[in-house]
């Protein structure tokens, strides 16, 4: 019997046409409800293997571009959220360092932190690959060592950004698991990171989790286009628009300038 939805299914990740057997699902689409569950439970409660993620990032090289041929050794840091329950019951505290959190002014052009946010699985799928395509989409930029960042909320980065001492700061942090996605990343660029940021004056990249989602190369591209928008426009945030099709500036924002 031919399957009408199926053509559609190819273009889609989203549940649709399961069909029925009796009052409920068919068996198959069942199990398949269950294990994507239990992905995306798996992905919110499971430990970041900092370990691993630090070597795999150590690793990279960059011989293409000259005088960079590492990023060097990854610097590590705790939010104040001391467990994964504390951590989901209290976003507050994923927000902030640990009290003594002290990492070394670089003054570098741009920063990287890689936090687990609600999906460490996210980070060890994608994370250094994704590193990888924003450092060779600013060729001309300097890096401060990359940090890996755990118990961690979007504004950590702000601290962190902070006492790097970086003009632009890159928050890849693990997105919420969905029923179709368990290992999707975000993206938050904050201009000029400080502690006291607001939500608004960050510019957000996310579905990135290749192949279903946007590939690293792609987010690389419109990140960069944002950083020199952010570098243009002395400012992060709603003012500024996705440049990687055309003005990183939104019009009207020349008088900001």
């Amino acid at each position: 019997m031919t399957d009408a939805w199926e053509a559609l299914r190819r273009h889609t990740q989203a549940r649709i046409g399961l069909g029925r057997a009796g009052n409920g699902l068919p068996t198959r689409r069942h199990l398949e409800f269950v294990a994507a569950h239990a992905a995306a439970r798996d992905a919110v409660h499971a430990p970041l293997d900092v370990e691993s993620l630090a070597q795999q990032l150590e690793a990279l090289e960059f011989d293409d571009l000259p005088g960079r041929p590492r990023l060097g050794a990854p610097l590590t840091v705790r939010s104040a959220a001391a467990t994964r329950d504390v951590y989901l019951r209290r976003p507050d505290l994923g927000r902030r360092p640990e009290d003594g959190t002290a990492l070394p002014h670089s003054g570098a052009d741009m920063g990287i932190a890689l936090c687990d946010g609600l999906s460490s699985t996210a980070l060890l799928a994608h994370g250094p690959a994704l590193v990888a395509a924003i450092v060779r989409a600013l060729p001309g930029s300097t890096f401060a060592p990359p940090v890996i960042a755990t118990q961690a909320r979007v504004a950590l980065g702000d601290h962190i950004g902070a006492q790097l001492g970086v003009t632009t700061m890159l928050v890849l942090i693990g997105e919420r698991p969905g029923l179709s996605s368990a290992d999707s990343i975000g993206v938050y660029l904050t201009h000029h990171p400080e502690p006291g940021r607001r939500d608004s004056e960050r510019n957000c990249v996310s579905n990135i989790h290749p192949p279903g989602g946007m590939t690293c190369e792609g987010a690389a591209r419109v990140i960069a286009a944002l950083v020199d928008g952010a570098r243009r426009l002395g400012a992060s945030g709603v003012m500024l628009k996705d440049g990687s099709r055309g003005p990183a500036l939104a019009d009207g924002e020349h008088r900001a300038l």
